[in-house]
This record gives C-alpha cells, sequence and structure tokens, in this order.
C-alpha cells in the first residue's frame, strides 16, 4: 500500500467527516434535512450542482475518451454542458415555484393525487439508483487500484460514508460535500492543464502536433467518428445527455435549497460556468495523457482509458500528483453518490412514506426519523447491488439514466407547466411508457444481448447502445396520448392560476385550500 496515496484518502475522509457533523447539529427538522432549509447562496448551490452533476464517468472517463477517442471524447462532454440551458430557460424557475421538497411535489401541485405522487418517486428511485450503481462500482475499482485493497472493501467504505453523510448531515453534509469536491476538482485539474502546457512551452500547436505523432489516430485524431461509426447513435447519444438533465431527480432538487428564483438563475449560471471550464480543462488533459504518458501505456493500463488523469498526473508530478489527483477522483465519486442517496430518500420518505402511507398525519420528528432510516438502506441496497455486478460492465447505466430522466421526468414535467389540456392521465401514461420502454430497449440492446461478452450472448434485437432517439419520442408520445384519449374533466386546479404560480410563485386565494 503507497502510504501518500493513503493520507490524502484519510485527510479527504476526516475532512467530509468533520462537514458532517457540523451538518448533523443543523439537520433537526424536514426542511433542514431535505432542502438545507434553503439557506445556499446562489454561488454555494452552482458549485455544489457542479460537484452534484460532474461524476466519476464525467472526471475520469471524459478525459479517457478524449485520449483514445480524439474529438468524439470532447463532443461527448458538450452533450452535457449543453444541457443545463434547457433546466434554465423551460425548467429551473417554474420547478422552483411548484415544489418543496420532491419532483411530486412539482406534478402534484397541478394533479395532486396518490397515485402520481407514487410514480413520480418510482420513477426518482429507479433513475438514482441506477446511477449510483455505476458510481460504487468505479469507487470499488479505483481504490483497488491506489490503495490495494480488495473490491468489497472498497465498495462497503465508499457505501459506509456516503450513507453516514446523508444520514447524519442530510442536504447540508451533501451540499458542502460537493462544494469542497468542486473546489478540489477545479483547482486540482487547472494545476494539471498547467503543468501540461508548460511542458509545450505554453503552446497548443506544439501539443497538438505531439497528440499527432503519438495517437495512432493521426491527422484524423481531430476529427469525428472514432467512438461511434454510426452517425443515429451519436445523434441519440447527444439527445440524451441535452434532455436528460432537465429530467434528473437529484439535480433538479437542488432548486430548492435557494431562497427564491434570482438565486436560482445564479445557481445554473455558477454551475454553468463550473461545468464548461472543467470540460475545457479535461480537453487539455485528455491531449496532455496522449502526448505525455502514450496512447500504448493508456490502453494497457486500461482499454476504456479510465486511468489518463490519474496516469498523468503520476508521469507529471509522482506518487505525490497522482495521489492528489486519485483523491479528488475519490471526492468526485462520494459527493455524487451522497447527491443520489438524498434525491432517492427525499422521493421515498416525502412521497411514498409521509404522503402515501402516513396521508400527512405525522410528527417532524417522526419524518426526520423515517429519513434517516430511508437514507440507510437505500444506502446499504446500492451497496450490495454493486457488490453484486462486480464482474459486469456497468458502465451503460450512466446513460441509461440520462435516457430514463428524459423519456419519462422530462415530458410529464414540461407538458404540467406548459400545455393547458395536459391532464393526469397522460401524466401517468408518460411516466410509465417512458420507463417501460427504455427498459425495454436496454434489454434488447447490445449491452445486454451481445455475443461478444455481453450478459446474453445472443444478437441484439436493437443494435443501438443508446437508444435515447427512440425511447424520448416514446415518452412524448406517451404523455400525449394519454392525454388526448382520455375522457379526464380538466383538473380541480385551473391551469390560469397554476400557470402564474409556476412562473410567478403567486398563489391565488382561492387555491390556497
Amino acid at each position: 500500500m503507497n502510504i501518500t496515496y493513503l493520507l490524502f484518502f484519510l485527510c479527504i475522509v476526516v475532512c467530509t467527516l468533520i462537514i458532517t457533523y457540523w451538518a448533523a447539529r443543523q439537520s433537526k427538522t424536514t426542511n433542514q434535512f431535505y432542502i438545507a432549509a434553503g439557506s445556499l447562496t446562489g454561488t454555494q448551490n452552482g458549485m455544489a450542482i457542479a460537484g452534484d452533476y460532474i461524476s466519476a464517468a464525467s472526471f475520469l472517463g471524459i478525459v479517457g475518451t478524449i485520449a483514445i477517442n480524439g474529438f468524439d471524447g470532447f463532443l461527448y462532454a458538450i452533450g452535457f454542458l449543453v444541457s443545463y440551458l434547457i433546466v434554465l430557460f423551460f425548467i429551473a424557475e417554474p420547478v422552483h415555484h411548484l415544489g418543496k421538497y420532491s419532483l411530486g411535489d412539482v406534478i402534484c401541485a397541478r394533479f395532486p393525487s396518490y397515485k402520481m405522487r407514487g410514480i413520480m418517486a418510482i420513477g426518482a428511485l429507479i433513475i438514482s439508483v441506477f446511477y449510483m450503481i455505476p458510481q460504487l462500482v468505479a469507487a470499488g475499482l479505483l481504490i483497488r487500484l491506489l490503495l490495494d485493497i480488495n473490491y468489497s472493501a472498497s465498495v462497503l467504505i465508499i457505501g459506509l460514508l456516503m450513507t453516514i453523510y446523508v444520514v447524519f448531515g442530510g442536504m447540508f453534509a451533501t451540499s458542502w460535500v460537493q462544494i469542497v469536491k468542486t473546489v478540489l476538482l477545479l483547482s486540482g485539474t487547472f494545476l494539471l492543464a498547467l503543468i501540461v502546457l508548460s511542458r509545450f512551452n505554453w503552446s497548443i500547436s506544439s501539443l497538438l502536433e505531439q497528440v499527432t505523432l503519438g495517437s495512432p489516430l493521426g491527422e484524423q485524431f481531430s476529427l469525428p467518428g472514432h467512438l461511434f461509426n454510426n452517425p443515429l447513435e451519436t445523434l441519440s447519444l447527444h439527445l440524451a445527455l441535452i434532455l436528460g438533465t432537465a429530467g434528473l431527480p437529484h439535480i433538479l432538487i437542488r432548486l430548492f435549497t435557494v431562497r427564491n428564483t434570482v438565486e436560482v438563475r445564479r445557481s445554473l449560471l455558477t454551475a454553468s460556468w463550473i461545468i464548461g471550464a472543467f470540460y475545457l480543462i479535461a480537453l487539455i488533459l485528455g491531449l496532455g495523457a496522449v502526448a505525455l504518458v502514450g496512447f500504448e501505456e493508456l490502453v494497457k493500463l486500461d482499454p476504456f482509458g479510465n486511468l489518463a488523469a490519474p496516469l498523468l498526473a503520476e508521469s507529471l508530478g509522482g506518487d505525490f500528483l497522482m495521489a492528489f489527483i486519485a483523491a479528488i477522483a475519490f471526492t468526485t465519486i462520494v459527493a455524487v453518490v451522497a447527491g443520489l442517496v438524498i434525491s432517492a430518500t427525499t422521493a421515498f420518505s416525502h412521497d411514498i412514506y409521509y404522503h402515501i402511507i402516513k396521508k400527512g398525519n405525522t410528527s417532524e420528528r417522526k419524518r426526520v426519523r423515517a429519513a434517516r432510516w430511508t437514507a440507510f438502506f437505500i444506502g446499504l441496497l446500492s451497496t450490495l447491488l454493486a457488490l453484486g455486478l462486480r464482474h459486469m460492465n456497468v458502465t451503460f447505466l450512466v446513460s441509461l439514466t440520462f435516457i430514463v430522466a428524459a423519456s419519462s421526468n422530462l415530458p410529464v414535467l414540461l407538458f404540467t407547466i406548459y400545455w393547458r389540456r395536459f391532464n393526469q392521465s397522460g401524466a401517468i401514461t408518460g411516466m410509465i411508457s417512458g420507463l417501460t420502454v427504455s427498459l425495454l430497449l436496454l434489454l434488447l440492446g447490445p449491452h445486454i444481448m451481445n455475443p461478444d461478452g455481453g450478459w446474453i450472448a445472443v444478437d441484439p434485437l436493437i443494435p443501438l447502445y443508446n437508444p435515447g432517439i427512440i425511447a424520448i419520442p416514446a415518452g412524448f408520445l406517451g404523455a400525449y396520448l394519454g392525454t388526448v384519449l382520455s375522457r379526464e374533466k380538466e383538473s380541480a386546479i385551473p391551469f390560469s392560476s397554476f400557470y402564474l404560480r409556476a412562473q410567478t410563485g403567486i398563489i391565488l386565494r382561492r387555491d390556497r385550500s
């Protein structure tokens, strides 16, 4: 075991546990536990959103994808960034005005029913757990590699930490762990990028020239088509990335942690600038990995390129710099999974336990206790799933969560906010059709059905690795047909007053009851 690596990891763990201890003293009510009592500033929340959004797949995966696949890797990153424009222009302010703790609150502001709230909660749980599993698997592999601890112990360490953060600290601890992660991530990667550029006398053209010589892609490195040969596959992937963010529960519930819409806008603008800066830095790191580490060395140690950033750090600064970058990767994973746990916890304890099981009749103390127990069991379930899937390639679950979010949550959110004729039948049909089609396409696609290393060794019925181009229209179509074909009467809440509330936060007196 490398002592330098161990010391960095222990430092990160101790710092985050101190944050949790501080946060636990402020998480006594449901308002504090779920949304940090709306006390974050827009800048703080924007940093937390960036910390929640930039996952291990982004940090480790994008750098490696750029190094191995060239231009296509950077194109992948653009989809993550552009997605925030959809949230900013169409989703953010209405969600803040309509909701309190969860997406179920937002939809039930127009269609109040236990059935609607239950379906929204189930969707949020599925998305959160699906996203959590690959993060935990990546964490286990990273810690096993760097600290020489076996995979099971590594996953248990991460699972225990994320559960502690949420159970005791709630949204306060989760937010500040994510903020610390963002500061470490930007400072560490920016430092690494500066060292890379200094090796080439601050000349981008010299760096690109060395990349061309070092990569087997040669002059084709800066051209598209190396990651996906099928243009439809590329279009489908970016459709899911751009639209999926607007339906991710763990991102959208962060819109409740600030006090007004000015801070909501500031949150998203801050997050967009941070994410944009990070992906520009990731581009330099990907180029540097090819130029300084070498393509053959990268592929030999990890054919997927996930170790490109740590290997680049080792080649530039030895064990110390690699330990620092690895610790940042560790913090990245912890911050993201903590955000996912709080999202899943809110969906179950607030929507299902409080509203459906208890019918809104339970004490504040019991609600907080239920939330803490929910966080514990969700952390336990995700950890057990990650342990069971250790020998399987689960990286596809990251893109799957974006597809599920874009095909189920997004149609329902947009139609609820902007379509006068939309009704509860359409909302339920849209959610179910989006979830069902997404999961069905996964089961019939090459991630599961594949003669070359798939879970089922047969030819896939659906050839697309990223079937968002089918699933997303199916979700919108299901919501539309469910509305126009139903004979459901107009909601008891008039659309005009609902729309006024969505856009301004004003609740008319007749709607307060």
